[in-house]
């Protein structure tokens, strides 16, 4: 139930749903929707059937043809920094959106997630070559610092106007590169609520002509980059034995299992890039569901997991002194709430009205939020049980589609297939053919 405090028009969500799961899809999207303070129009625009019109979606990208559909699920149960939210996913995987509320409803009885974000700084690089004299060139830039600064900001006066622009600049020599002496000029700016892309190659492009002047040398790239390493967002989870506790193991064996396998992923690679997956599972639903780049935050998490030299993992799980397990999740979050597919996309818009955010940070906090509570239900069910049991059960219903079953025919088979452990095309078809034969 929504509640609405006195003096302002601020809607508390309560985003424990029991039983949201056994209701239908237009039931569950009116408990969301009634639960946020929504209306009929949001509820709509959720549903996403003609939500995307094709006249706008032809306005966003070229030669379109039609609009792609995926199911819009929401996870409940997270609390993140003592607030509840209703979180929206688009995702075609199942088992997503259920893992990342079980654990969710887990973190709550402990206290929920903390996050926190730096600020939004995103860089924009200028390369110049045709150098001489690089590291001299390098340190006349950064004496024009002032004069490059305020050429950048001339070019966003309404970013400047609400507390961003450009705030500092970086220039970095690379020697002996395969078309020579390179020197790379680093704008460092504070993009407020924007992803930030067009604004930062905007400034890059301006400040291209004093580069060139001060340097001598010839400008080629002019681009973002999607290493957003001065944009990092964080979460943290702490969880008790107690917590974690199922009738097939103790808290202590799952914090030992969870601990164990987030182990491996640090120390090697071909772990860590299906354990960073298992993050992106949560993360990348909410970007897309929001209508932010998702390939930009793929991007930047996977280079951010690299830094070091050698691709490891982007969680951490540790028990602490107490024995509580604990959680960690750090990587950069470039996601924006103006701009781009979140104003244009009506079901975008809606998502973001789902979760009343009110700054892209707090929409990175929830998102990296997400991202632990998928990754703990990967590692906790590949330490216990395995990653099939759950998972196979829940994608029973795609496979009960594909041997051809409707209506109240999924819900049996999937059923059948679950219990029987036994999820195959084949054996779908045959529990169709029996109930064929029964109704006979």
């Amino acid at each position: 139930m929504s509640i609405t405090d006195a003096g302002n028009s601020v809607t508390r969500v309560n985003s424990r749903l029991s039983g949201f799961r056994n209701l239908s899809p237009d039931q569950r999207r009116k408990t969301v929707c009634h639960a946020a303070g929504l209306t009929e129009q949001d509820a709509t625009m959720l549903r996403g059937a003609g939500a995307l019109p094709l006249t706008v979606a032809d306005g966003m990208i070229e030669n379109v043809i039609g609009t792609f559909e995926l199911p819009m699920g929401v996870a409940a149960n997270f609390v993140v920094n003592g607030k509840d939210y209703l979180i929206p996913m688009a995702v075609e995987e199942p088992s997503v959106v259920a893992a990342a509320s079980y654990m969710a409803r887990i973190a709550r009885g402990c206290g929920g997630f903390e996050a926190s974000s730096t600020s939004p700084v995103m860089r924009a690089q200028i390369q110049v070559l045709g150098l001489g004299d690089p590291h001299g060139s390098r340190v006349r830039v950064l004496a024009a610092r002032e004069e490059i600064i305020a050429q950048a900001n001339t070019r966003d006066r309404v970013l400047v106007d609400l507390g961003g622009g450009c705030r500092d600049v970086e220039a970095h020599v690379f020697e002996n590169t395969p078309v020579g002496h390179m020197l790379v000029v680093h704008l460092l700016v504070d993009v407020r609520d924007a992803m930030g892309a067009n604004t930062v190659n905007t400034m890059a492009e301006a400040v291209a002509p004093i580069v060139e002047k001060i340097t001598g040398g010839s400008v080629r790239l002019r681009i973002l980059s999607n290493l957003a390493d001065l944009r990092v967002t964080r979460a943290r989870v702490r969880l008790s034995p107690e917590s974690l506790e199922t009738s097939e193991f103790s808290g202590e064996r799952m914090i030992t299992g969870i601990v164990e396998a987030c182990a491996l992923a640090i120390v090697d690679p071909y772990r860590a890039a299906t354990h960073n997956k298992g993050i992106m599972n949560g993360i990348d639903p909410i970007v897309v569901a929001t209508g932010n780049d998702w390939r930009a935050i793929e991007a930047g998490a996977h280079a951010w997991a690299a830094r070091s030299g050698r691709y490891t993992s982007l969680s951490r799980w540790e028990r602490d002194g107490e024995g509580h397990l604990v959680g960690t999740l750090e990587l950069p979050m470039a996601l924006g709430l103006v701009g781009g597919a979140t104003k244009t996309h009506p079901a975008a818009r809606a998502a973001l009205k789902l979760m009343k955010i009110e700054s892209a940070q707090e929409l990175a906090q929830i998102t990296v939020a997400v991202g632990l509570a998928q990754n703990m239900a990967a590692i906790r069910a590949l330490a216990t049980e395995g990653i099939q049991r759950g998972h196979m059960a829940l994608h029973a219903r795609n496979i009960a589609i594909l041997a051809g079953a409707t209506g109240n025919q999924v819900q049996f088979v999937a059923g059948k297939l679950a219990s029987e452990h036994d999820v195959r095309v084949d054996r779908a078809r045959e529990i169709l053919a029996e109930m064929e034969a029964g109704e006979g």
